[in-house]
């Protein structure tokens, strides 16, 4: 007999959820019904309790209410053949799976998950740091005022903060489906789990999941559904390991940009790297019609009216020749932005090993790099050793014959963003470190971040297991095979000059050192700002003021000393189309003392 109620326990789980079940449920435990279907917002869109419908062609028009730049959801739709068929040109059946788990299925970690803490959003600063972790993985932000009340059945935010910087680096919502609707089976739901792609610290995706199940066991739930992309593997072994397992139900949303990959599947732009991604979804959230000339090369036509311009990734053709050469040849470059006053390293082309040795001696440590190169290709930075010096000049031979030797200087690498030839702000590029946990291997924890990077910029970002990595390893005395002590940090890498392996961080309280339009520069990196991008400025006349985003490295030049490109750019949402004006891109060698910058602006500047 108890063999018998176990299996039937068992059937009675596997159930999809329905209208007609929960009703039943309702009757069978005399419990209340909802006053009509449920919908909860969460800040970023609608929830619609699919199985609080009885009517689909209700359903149906309710997803047709979204507001402009919402995204709803209809969760636990039982027949999606009857709602789509309301509205067939507008509706679309989303491509994830339900996943749920019972609680008596769950087994607490054995191991405690240290270097941060899990807490509830309370204040416009949390807010405001979920939605800078939200945008960097593509997601909806969070509009807190639009919540519906936590009493009323509203979302919770939970956000990991780390505990030496005290930056967020993970966040989650979760919904307690018996205060929503009063749920027979006392369920709950699981929503928007992000990690901070640069996040060091191993395990906090698993330790959000984990502190919302035992949050939810300890105010009597009995479940947790959440829902997840069918390809997304990474995320769904995670489940699998927890123990979630398939839920026979269906989700429906409202055909949107925002959902335009998971209805149109991917189109000639999918084969575009992430730098020219961007620029072809906001044209397009714009109305500017795109035509992908050579996806592989990076090359795209942006047209509206009568007006085209082509670009190959964030390249337009509006740039110069002039410029692109100013900024393709660090050593024109480097001459250029000399003569313009800005203080630089010593610079010159690596020769003979005589000579090299010689620049070695009299500098104390060098950066090695190619003189034709990008995203840190190539690049060795803090070099003290003779042998260590020709080893690097040989592997930056492998991407331009002509490598340069320069000196190294101790500092930050700070990223300032000019618009106008106005600073906005700025950010502090760190490179790429991992925090060990006592047990893992540092090579291992080195492709888990390395996976979070990829997977959050489509492959461009990641950390390179090479001669350089292995060297910075081997200077701090470790190696792949090292078991890194809990809590200790690690650079693995020693420049920040490339996205391959860098990572951004606030260089004020604020997450992005706001700046009024109306502010003076605040600093020496501003003044250097402004005469780099005028020297980068050299199309004709007729195009317009110039947009500056300035990258100062104030920590021996890692990356090359200015490096410009003019491009396109749309103009504010409220007027759509293009700008008649340019975008251009400098970085250049800072003093440490013109890093600080000042943090005394309290409005900040809204980037269009």
């Amino acid at each position: 007999m108890q063999k018998s109620q176990a299996y039937g326990q068992r059937l009675l789980r596997g159930q999809a959820p329905t209208y007609q079940r929960l009703q039943a449920r309702f009757a069978e435990d005399g419990q209340e019904e909802p006053c009509g279907p449920v919908v909860l917002h969460c800040g970023w869109g609608r929830i619609l309790v699919g199985h609080t419908y009885s009517d689909p062609a209700q359903l149906a028009a309710e997803l047709l209410n979204e507001q402009a730049g919402e995204r709803d959801i209809a969760l636990y739709v039982a027949a999606p053949h009857q709602v789509l068929s309301y509205a067939p040109q507008q509706l679309f059946l989303d491509p994830s799976d339900t996943l749920r788990i019972w609680f008596s299925d769950y087994r607490p970690s054995q191991k405690p998950f240290r270097g941060f803490c899990v807490r509830r959003a309370q204040s416009e600063a949390d807010w405001h740091a979920i939605n800078g972790l939200y945008q960097s993985r593509g997601m909806m932000p969070v509009d807190p005022e639009r919540c519906t009340p936590r009493e009323q059945g509203g979302p919770v935010y939970w956000l990991a903060e780390d505990d030496t910087s005290g930056q967020i680096i993970g966040s989650v919502m979760g919904i307690d489906h018996h205060r929503a609707f009063n749920d027979p089976e006392n369920g709950s739901s699981l929503w928007c789990l992000a990690v901070s792609p640069s996040c060091p610290r191993p395990g906090v995706g698993e330790a959000l999941v984990r502190h919302l199940i035992e949050h939810y066991m300890g105010r009597g739930l009995a479940y947790l559904d959440l829902s997840v992309l069918h390809d997304n593997q990474q995320a769904k072994a995670l489940y699998a390991k927890l123990g979630f397992r398939d839920l026979q139900t269906f989700t429906v949303k409202r055909k949107n940009s925002f959902n335009q990959p998971l209805f149109l599947g991917p189109g000639t732009e999918a084969k575009l790297n992430p730098y020219a991604k961007i620029i072809v979804d906001e044209a397009r959230r714009r109305g500017i019609e795109i035509e992908v000339n050579d996806a592989e090369a990076g090359l795209f036509t942006l047209t509206q009216g009568g007006r085209r311009v082509r670009c190959r990734e964030s390249l337009s053709d509006l740039t110069s020749a002039v410029s692109m050469t100013l900024c393709q040849d660090k050593r024109l470059t480097h001459r250029t932005l000399s003569h313009a006053g800005i203080c630089l390293p010593a610079q010159r082309l690596a020769g003979t090993a005589e000579e090299n040795a010689a620049f070695l001696a009299a500098h104390g440590s060098v950066v090695v790099k190619p003189v034709d190169g990008e995203q840190g290709m190539g690049v060795a930075v803090d070099l003290r050793d003779g042998a260590e010096m020709e080893e690097a000049i040989q592997r930056a031979r492998q991407y331009d014959s002509r490598v340069l030797l320069e000196s190294y200087h101790p500092g930050l690498d700070l990223r300032i963003v000019v618009i106008g030839y106005e600073v906005v702000a700025a950010a502090v590029r760190r490179p790429a470190e991992v925090i060990g946990d006592g047990r893992t291997r540092i090579g291992a924890l080195i492709e888990k971040q390395s996976r979070r990077r990829q997977a959050a910029t489509g492959g461009e970002s990641q950390i390179p297991l090479d001669e350089e990595t292995q060297r910075c390893l081997r200077d701090a005395g470790f190696d792949f095979d090292s078991v890194l002590p809990e809590g200790k940090r690690l650079s693995v890498r020693r420049t920040a000059g490339t996205s391959r392996s860098t990572s951004s961080s606030k260089p004020t309280s604020a997450s992005a050192w706001p700046i009024t339009s109306r502010s003076r520069p605040p600093s020496a990196s501003s003044t250097c700002s402004f005469r780099s991008a005028s020297l980068a400025d050299r199309h004709p006349p007729g195009l317009g003021r110039a947009q500056a985003i300035h990258r100062g490295a104030a920590h021996g030049c890692p990356s090359r000393c200015l490096h410009s490109f003019h491009r396109v750019a749309a103009r504010p949402p409220s007027t759509g189309g293009f700008h008649d004006r340019t975008t251009t891109r400098a970085r250049s060698q800072l003093h440490a003392t013109g890093a600080a910058g000042d943090a005394r602006h309290p409005q900040p500047h809204r980037l269009h």
